[in-house]
């Protein structure tokens, strides 16, 4: 039996490590860094005599971006990411498109110098988004991807050809676009959000390339949302479910109109499975506006799956025919019928239903998928014990990962590590957990939005029960703790440790863990 995990104080302390809540989420890099410098020994952690670093050739796990190498370009992008904290955070919103829309249109309307399809939804979206990007790579198709929030850098927001824009770019982006920034804030009653500036870059970053086919995921929502000054030929609506509540409705219905905003005169409606009247409210809009619509179960869909090595084998019925064997490379019924979603929502892009039946080749779409990775969607990081990253944050989504790790692993044991934002249903995410969770210890990332961890262990312990749960304010402690737990015993040699609650809470363990 290992030592009894130590708790370094109260929570209702304030940490060393904490950043001034007036920061916003997006400085994820800035208070790593500072906490570094404090402790040298924050990112790496030890764990008995265990050193949490992934090992060298384990297969999942992509690098994502990590601060660049020169000084001065690191220098540069931290200064560019300073000027873009002093905005609006990504959850404080006026809802309005005028400010972004007067900025294209200094800007000369970058957006629409290409193609694209917009996704829209609850869960799902920046692993659709992804496939997607990997279709249309394949078909040679050069791509800019909009995505958000970042796992670990500001910079994987925008890509280009699947791979995240260069910090010089990034800089570069945003000098261009500054001026006009200003020139907009002058003219307005509120300054352009982070959210909006960002949404801004992606669009002339774009152009600048120039890309094929724009693949833009929405903020939140879809009317209001900042990307939704764009025409897109294909709207991709994922499975809608209860988050945001406070701004997009209490009702999956009432969600559904504002996400129906995506909708556009003429396109092609990608509708995946949806409860009942939110459906029912998406095929009212289409309607509304002419365009055609494509549902999942109906005219696409997942027509078989098995388990692999790595991943699973899918059949997928498109819009022009099934298109068998294709393994992807992810865990999870949910990213086979995300799969099914991508695949229909390309055939669409190239006109393939009721315009033309036809399928696309086989051999393309087969190596597209399985090139796909989605950082913090099941994925493993280390192993002895087997650590998962999952960066599920609402009841939905928590209920895909559990289910999803219990298809696809076979553990023994698996200690859950939790840290949350203050604004989700943290009860609803827990009791999706609780029947795979044999303990759990709760945490707290190192943003202002995260949930107190002892106000989360309250909820935990409703849940749970005390004798289940533990609590570890930071989330190095969390993570040692939940991998001696998995260790503890011979018996529990199949034990394993998932992180998650958070995009935050998945980044910042990522970059522990050794992934960025």
């Amino acid at each position: 039996m290992s030592a009894p995990i130590r708790r370094l104080g109260p929570v209702s302390e304030p940490r060393p490590d904490r950043h001034d809540a007036s920061d916003p989420d997006d400085t994820f890099e800035e208070i790593v860094d500072e906490a570094t410098q404090r402790d040298p020994d924050l990112a790496v952690i030890e764990a008995g005599s265990r050193t949490l670093r992934a090992h060298s050739g384990q297969p999942q796990g992509e690098a994502v971006p990590a601060r660049p190498a020169d000084p001065e370009t690191d220098k540069a992008l931290r200064a560019v990411e300073q000027e873009l904290a002093g905005r609006w955070g990504e959850t404080k919103l006026e809802p309005s498109v005028t400010r972004i829309a007067a900025l294209m249109d200094v800007l000369g309307e970058p957006q629409r110098a290409y193609p694209s399809i917009h996704i829209t939804g609850t869960n799902g979206k920046t692993s659709t988004a992804r496939m997607i990007e990997a279709l249309l790579n394949a078909f040679e198709l050069r791509t800019g991807r909009y995505t958000s929030p970042h796992v670990q850098s500001i910079t994987e927001r925008i890509s280009l050809d699947g791979s995240p824009i260069a910090a010089e770019r990034f800089i570069e982006t945003y000098e261009d676009v500054k001026p006009y920034v200003e020139m907009v804030d002058a003219q307005q009653p509120y300054r352009l959000s982070f959210f909006e500036v960002l949404t801004g870059m992606a669009y002339a970053a774009f152009a600048d390339a120039p890309v094929d086919v724009a693949v833009v995921e929405v903020g939140m929502g879809g009317t209001w949302d900042a990307t939704n000054v764009i025409d897109s030929t294909v709207a991709v609506v994922t499975p809608i479910s209860l988050d945001h509540t406070d701004r997009l409705g209490t009702t999956p219905a009432e969600i559904a109109g504002e996400k129906a905003g995506v909708i556009k005169p003429g396109a092609t409606v990608i509708l995946a499975q949806q409860p009942v009247d939110a459906a029912q409210v998406m095929l009212k809009k289409a309607v509304e506006v002419d365009a055609t619509v494509a549902r999942e179960g109906m005219e696409f869909g997942v027509a078989s799956r098995e388990i692999a090595v790595g991943g699973q084998l899918v059949t997928l019925r498109g819009l022009g025919g099934e298109y068998e064997e294709i393994f992807l490379p992810l865990y999870g019924a949910h990213q086979a019928h995300n799969a099914a979603v991508a695949l229909a929502a390309v055939e669409a892009f190239f006109g393939i239903g009721a315009e033309q039946a036809r399928s696309l080749d086989i051999d393309a779409i087969r190596k597209a998928f399985a090139s796909v990775l989605s950082p913090g969607r099941l994925e493993v990081v280390r192993s002895s014990p087997t650590v998962v990253l999952d960066a599920a944050h609402n009841p939905a989504g928590a209920k895909a990962a559990a289910d999803g790790i219990s298809e696809a692993f076979s553990f023994s044991r698996l200690i859950g590590v939790v840290g949350t934002s203050d604004d989700k249903d943290v009860r609803g995410l827990l009791e999706a957990f609780e029947p795979i969770f044999a303990e759990i210890v709760v945490t707290q990332n190192s943003t202002p939005r995260a949930m107190d961890a002892d106000a989360l262990a309250a909820v935990a312990v409703e849940v749970f029960g005390d004798d289940r749960v533990q609590v570890e304010p930071r989330l190095d402690d969390a993570l040692e703790a939940a991998i001696t737990l998995a260790e503890e015993e011979d018996e529990y040699a199949g034990a394993g440790v998932l992180v998650t609650g958070s995009v935050i809470t998945v980044g910042e363990a990522r970059l522990l863990l050794g992934r960025g």
